[in-house]
């Protein structure tokens, strides 16, 4: 469906963004999503990096509910 858009038609989107925002407008739009952008990029890349130091406490945690359970029936058996 969109890859049927050419140039003409985008132009045609352009001048009635244009027409219901104003070049001001579209400016501040603009850089508040750039903005945007940069914190989802900041965060992303923040949470990136958590999760292996989180790995890395679970890793050397040995002991699971799910073994304790088993260990405790077969003592019951």
């Amino acid at each position: 469906m969109l890859s049927n858009i050419g140039p003409f038609q985008l132009l045609i989107v352009l001048a009635i963004v244009l027409a219901i925002f104003g070049t001001k407008r579209l400016r501040t739009l603009g850089s508040d999503l750039g903005s945007a952008v940069k914190g989802f990029r900041t965060a992303v890349s923040e949470a990136d990096k958590e999760p292996e130091n989180d790995e890395a406490k679970e890793i050397t945690d040995f002991s699971s509910p799910q073994s304790n359970q088993n260990d405790e029936e077969t003592n019951h058996s």
